[in-house]
């Protein structure tokens, strides 16, 4: 299928969900005002001296905070999922924010690591140039490489495509927030069919990637506990956030479209098959497709032994 039919296809479903959207809207409400997160708290700046899981808290030694605190080592209470995204020893920016029983907490945690943050830097300003240089077709069509990318995942790691060369990866992009059934679970629900089924075939070369629309919500922490509240196994399967730009430029180059509007989004959807070489190789719009569409393909392609 050509670039131009291609993005016929994708218009045609966008303007389809986004009718079905102006409809219905999302659950019982209309959207409301702009969706932008309340800003919340003070920056603060430290690391993790020790997880206290049975209270749900960090021990932090963090930096002074300007105009509000001095530099201290304090517990300070934080989500479910934070909890299991973070480690001990592990350097955090996040927003120290005052709870109503007196205490303190943490949200928007992020890795402060120079490091990750120099690999963030410079494989997605590649990316970035790499969009621009497509001019007004970013868009990768069947037989093109994937692009690379540099994400953190749902435990704070670095993730890059570069990582899962010689597997096969099963790429989508969803929020935690969809309030479509019809939507990303519904997506969710069938890239867990896709893992489930690939593992009773003996495929064990698979990586599947979910990579949020919604960075500034969808943390690592966030996605940590998105994934724990579905019983996802996460030793083959990836959630991704990172830099809204990088995430942009992503999406403009696989071909899913997205805008915000009151609390949520309207977007369209894609889930890409690509090869062990890299290459996009199967695509399907929406969210009917079949899983076993997907796992026909994967189990054909399974290396030969010896």
């Amino acid at each position: 299928m050509s670039y131009l039919e291609r993005v016929r296809k994708i218009n045609l479903s966008f303007i389809l969900i986004t009718i079905v959207m102006i409809g219905v809207g999302y659950g019982c409400s209309k959207p409301q005002s702009a969706p932008r997160k309340e800003v919340k708290g003070h920056l603060l700046l430290g690391q993790v001296v020790s997880i206290y899981k049975e209270r749900s808290s960090l021990l932090v030694k963090h930096e002074a905070i300007e105009d509000y605190m001095p530099a201290m080592t304090m517990e300070l209470s934080v989500s479910r999922g934070d909890l299991g995204a973070v480690k001990e020893g592990m350097f955090i920016r996040a927003r120290i924010v005052e709870l109503e029983d007196g205490g303190f907490g943490l949200e928007d945690i992020w890795p402060d690591d120079p490091e990750a943050d120099r690999i963030m830097n410079e494989v997605n300003r590649g990316l970035r140039k790499d969009t621009a240089a497509r001019g007004r077709k970013p868009y990768r069509d069947l037989g093109e490489m994937i692009p690379e990318f540099a994400l953190y995942n749902q435990d704070n790691e670095v993730v890059q495509p570069s990582q899962f060369a010689g597997k096969q990866m099963v790429v989508n992009f969803i929020y935690t927030r969809c309030p479509d059934a019809t939507m990303c679970p519904a997506s969710m629900v069938k890239m867990t069919q896709i893992q489930r089924e690939a593992a009773e075939l003996s495929v064990s070369d698979l990586e599947l990637i979910s990579i949020t629309l919604d960075p500034e919500y969808d943390t690592p922490g966030v996605l940590h506990e998105y994934a724990m509240a579905r019983g996802i196994d996460t030793t083959n399967f990836s959630f991704l956030t990172g830099p809204e730009y990088a995430i942009s430029d992503l999406m403009k180059q696989l071909g899913v479209l997205s805008f915000p509007e009151g609390e949520f989004y309207r977007h369209s959807l894609a889930t890409l098959l690509i090869s062990r070489e890299g290459t996009i190789v199967y695509r399907e719009e929406g969210s009917k497709w079949k899983p076993e569409n997907f796992v026909a393909k994967l189990q054909k392609d399974i290396p030969e032994s010896g």
